[in-house]
């Protein structure tokens, strides 16, 4: 009986902790994550940032292609507001590496949740949890021509 009774608790605890699990794939908008107070503040205007298949101004020179993976912690926040907090995180290192590269902007950026390409020049994908919200993208590294 004790037995049966310790399986029964083991059982309800998994049910609940799978009942509360949360792993969404949302689709946000890219200009309203530009639009916080945040992004206008911190984001860089020297580097420009060009999503999906946007035009973008004669390329100089290709530097390379790299991936930024951001998590931000949700607890507390709306999905959006985590979201754009992560989306964020990643634009601010994409600039960095930009500018660490020698590139003035980033081109073709697409959202690569889980390893699936995304390709939007308006939207984003996120991945929004209980505890946890993430984003990862994926761009070209560029000197745009003068």
């Amino acid at each position: 009986m004790r037995h049966f009774a310790k399986l029964a608790v083991a059982v309800v605890i998994c049910a609940v902790g799978a009942a509360h699990a949360r792993d969404d794939r949302q689709m946000h908008s890219i200009a309203l994550a530009f639009d916080t107070k945040d992004a206008k503040e911190r984001l860089d205007p020297g580097v420009k940032l060009y999503f999906g298949k946007l035009e973008y101004p004669a390329v100089e020179r290709v530097i390379g292609e790299w991936k930024t993976n951001k998590k931000t912690n949700a607890v507390g926040k709306s999905d959006q507001e985590a979201c754009q907090w992560a989306f964020l995180s990643a634009m601010l290192q994409l600039q960095k590496r930009a500018r660490e590269e020698g590139g003035d902007a980033v081109v073709e950026i697409k959202s690569v949740y889980r390893d699936v390409p995304t390709v939007s020049e308006t939207e984003f994908v996120c991945g929004a949890g209980n505890l946890m919200a993430g984003v990862a993208f994926r761009g070209k590294v560029v000197k745009l021509a003068p």
